[in-house]
């Protein structure tokens, strides 16, 4: 571990943005350019202080979920990802496998959606990122397998309506399947399976069916706890090689979805549905991180 590099590389990676490139408010006038490192921190989902740390070169030595969450926080580039991990000592993710690293073109799309749920997920399930209305429709989930919580989370169900449920889950599965057949030396999609495989009776009998299907933009319903039943329409934006897409829900005007929306920007995520803002953590990929939005 670099320790020297590192904190420099945090430094400058740090300086050269600005918070309204982050879907951050400015706030009062700056003193320096750049974020300030609690900005960092909370993008990142770690405290401020081991931050502080890092850039101080008296860190501990950052887990691979932490580089990982630090670079979607710092918009860097896949060739500038590779360079952290270096100096931290670690081995870059490797190409062709799944990666949780956000290319900054799809975050600053992200990062402007102010009025809209989206976020970034991979297509074997993985929460990359989400905006503060997507939070506020689902739960903040960054890091987590939706799949897996599909299948193993008790509750997970409650965002869609009961009629709706046996289509998702047939779909989740057809996915997965679409996933492991496209790449089958893909270490996560596959332990994904084996695992679901042995904890759900409900996957295994799925599975065996070999149903195959890649997800298609289509009309959602959300059950919401506080502003109700919400009919979204939903687009995706596929990144280079379609192994991560932004899914943007959105309501016609004149709808009661559109009202509800509305209704759900003012709201946010107040604590109104303790149960609902739970972030669970259920072993997925990376860290819980917050995106400040």
């Amino acid at each position: 571990m670099d320790r020297t590099g590192l904190a420099d590389f945090l430094r400058r990676a740090r300086t050269r943005l600005n918070p309204g490139d982050v879907g951050l408010s400015a706030g009062p006038r700056r003193r320096t350019p750049g974020l300030r490192r609690e900005e960092v921190a909370l993008l990142a989902g770690m405290s401020t202080d081991y931050y502080a740390r890092l850039e101080q070169r008296r860190g501990s030595h950052p887990s691979r979920q932490m580089l990982t969450a630090l670079a979607r926080a710092l918009r860097l580039t896949d060739a500038e990802r590779d360079h952290l991990f270096h100096l931290a000592g670690e081995e870059p993710p490797r190409p062709g496998g799944s990666s949780d690293h956000v290319r900054p073109g799809l975050l600053l799309i992200l990062d402007r959606l102010h009025d809209l749920p989206a976020a970034v997920v991979s297509d074997w399930g993985v929460m990359l990122a989400q905006n503060a209305m997507s939070v506020a429709l689902t739960g903040e989930h960054t890091g987590t397998n939706l799949i897996r919580r599909w299948f193993t989370v008790p509750g997970s169900r409650d965002i869609a309506p009961p009629e709706n449920h046996a289509q998702h889950t047939r779909a989740h599965v057809a996915c997965l399947r679409a996933v492991t057949a496209a790449r089958p030396d893909d270490p996560g999609p596959a332990a994904l399976v084996a695992e679901l495989r042995s904890r759900s009776a409900e996957f295994e009998a799925l599975w065996l069916e070999h149903d195959v299907v890649v997800r298609r933009p289509s009309p959602k319903t959300f059950v919401h706890p506080v502003v109700g039943v919400l009919d979204l329409d939903c687009e995706v934006l596929l990144s280079d090689g379609h192994s991560q897409q932004l899914i943007v829900h959105s309501a016609r005007p004149g709808t009661p979805a559109y009202e509800r929306l509305a209704l759900l920007r003012v709201i946010g995520v107040q604590d109104l549905a303790p149960g609902r803002r739970e972030a669970v953590r259920d072993g997925g990929t990376g860290p819980r991180s917050r995106t400040g939005r």
